[in-house]
């Protein structure tokens, strides 16, 4: 798959008014908020910083995706936090059918895969005691 350098331009010959380019922090931004929409989702994963996955916002969707966008196909990996207690298979699943209708419907272009790295699980507490601790 050929990459072009952080844009991927759209050719439609049945339309001579121009092309559209797209560029690809749009694609990532589109298969970061389609993956955070599905239930058992806690958020993205910027990484592992001191063995500890840390959990972005949604200011920051684009830092857990890496994106690959070639002329018309595009591969996307997602690192993801899930919630304890759920069947990751399946949300990892749901995850890839949501983030490829999204950017397929968005875009047009033909996304050729969907790779999901599960970088931690977010216990539900664990939010409350650094609230806690916070105040």
């Amino acid at each position: 798959m050929d990459k072009l350098p952080d844009e991927v331009q759209i050719v439609d010959p049945e339309n001579d008014l121009g092309t559209v380019k797209i560029a690809d922090e749009v694609v990532a931004i589109i298969a970061g908020l389609a993956a955070t929409e599905v239930l058992g989702v806690a958020g993205m994963s910027g990484g592992l910083a001191g063995g500890i996955a840390e959990i972005l916002g949604r200011k920051n969707l684009t830092k857990g995706v890496k994106v690959e966008v070639g002329e018309k196909q595009a591969a996307i990996d997602l690192f993801l936090i899930v919630e304890y207690g759920v069947k990751i298979p399946e949300v990892a699943w749901h995850v890839q059918e949501n983030v490829k209708k999204a950017i397929e419907s968005m875009t047009g272009l033909d996304v050729i895969e969907v790779n999901i790295h599960i970088q931690g699980v977010k216990i539900a507490g664990d939010e409350k005691e650094e609230e806690t601790r916070v105040k």
